[in-house]
């Protein structure tokens, strides 16, 4: 991408050695390109994600960019400026290219090994919160199936240190992932971490969980061709394919989280906007969860559902 000289209205492409900092091209005017750049390319949110990868590019806070409106930028905070803006343009997701993703209000560090963190699974941390007991005279044992990053399971032990936790996820380089977003939070020393598909890798232990939590690929194959592209161009298609009507995944977890909860322990999951229903008639079949709720997400659509073990 040529970014030509000014007054077109565009940042340099290349400076003089001899004159590394161009005084034309300060913070604010960087921005404003910018912001019209991505909006001419259909970019969301253009001027905050200008904001954001510029912030990054120059290693300081988005509220630092205000302070700062009249720096001018070297040729080298150019050049690595113009190299995240081409990434963007081709729709990769500010997450990956920052390499973090803030969550429950906790960074996590994201690669394309793992789906990108997002707002509606904040539903069912909160939910996993509210049944979680807040004190250590009761200490719970939570499985996080599926961890990918390890948002779920960091974010219910940052807040809920006193219990024990098991990650598990078939790909080894989310779990490596995951461990390291525990450990950046201190969160490691309650939480284990095994690789294997679903709950393969806690079936050979017997252990028995008061609670199982997880965000599972929920999107009916035949869509993920149409998502974005900086969904489905960049994002791990195994967590988000959950096979020909979306239902895979959550049928199996429906008919084997009872075999790894304890008498009356719940199971709380994701789930896709519009599978309400076809959600509500896995859980009648199966015959041993009684529904407790349906939580909406920020858009009004039912996005996770609570269950609870029948007793004997």
């Amino acid at each position: 991408m040529q970014i030509p000289q000014p007054p077109p209205e565009s940042p340099p492409a290349r400076l003089s050695t001899a004159n590394p900092i161009d005084p034309q091209w300060t913070i604010l005017k960087i921005l404003q390109w910018t912001t019209s750049f991505f909006t001419t390319h259909q970019i969301d949110s253009p001027r905050l994600t200008a904001e954001i990868l510029l912030a990054h590019v120059l290693g300081v806070r988005r509220l630092d960019l205000y302070l700062r409106f009249d720096q001018p930028l070297n040729s080298g905070e150019l050049a690595a400026y113009r190299e995240v803006i081409k990434r963007r343009a081709r729709r990769e997701p500010v997450a990956y290219i920052t390499g973090m993703r803030e969550f429950w209000g906790i960074d996590f560090a994201v690669t394309p090994d793992v789906l990108i963190p997002r707002p509606e699974t904040e539903h069912l941390v909160e939910a996993a919160l509210e049944l979680i007991p807040a004190g250590a005279s009761e200490k719970w044992q939570v499985l996080d199936v599926g961890t990918g990053s390890g948002a779920i399971v960091v974010s219910l032990a940052v807040n809920r240190p006193d219990h024990s936790y098991v990650a598990s996820d078939i790909s080894a380089a989310a779990i490596t992932m995951a461990a390291k977003n525990a450990a950046a939070h201190g969160a490691d020393a309650v939480i284990s971490f095994l690789t294997g598909e679903s709950f393969a890798p806690v079936q050979e232990t017997g252990q028995k969980f008061d609670l199982i939590v997880s965000n599972p690929p929920y999107i009916p194959s035949e869509h993920i061709a149409g998502l974005a592209p900086e969904v489905g161009h960049y994002e791990p298609h195994a967590a988000l394919d959950g096979g020909p009507h979306g239902l895979d995944i959550i049928d199996n977890l429906i008919k084997e989280a009872p075999n790894f909860l304890k008498e009356k322990g719940g199971l709380m999951m994701e789930i896709g906007f519009d599978q309400k229903d076809a959600v509500t008639a896995l859980i009648e079949k199966n015959g041993r969860f009684d529904v407790i709720r349906f939580i909406r997400d920020y858009s009004g659509h039912d996005r996770v559902v609570v269950m609870k073990q029948k007793g004997n």
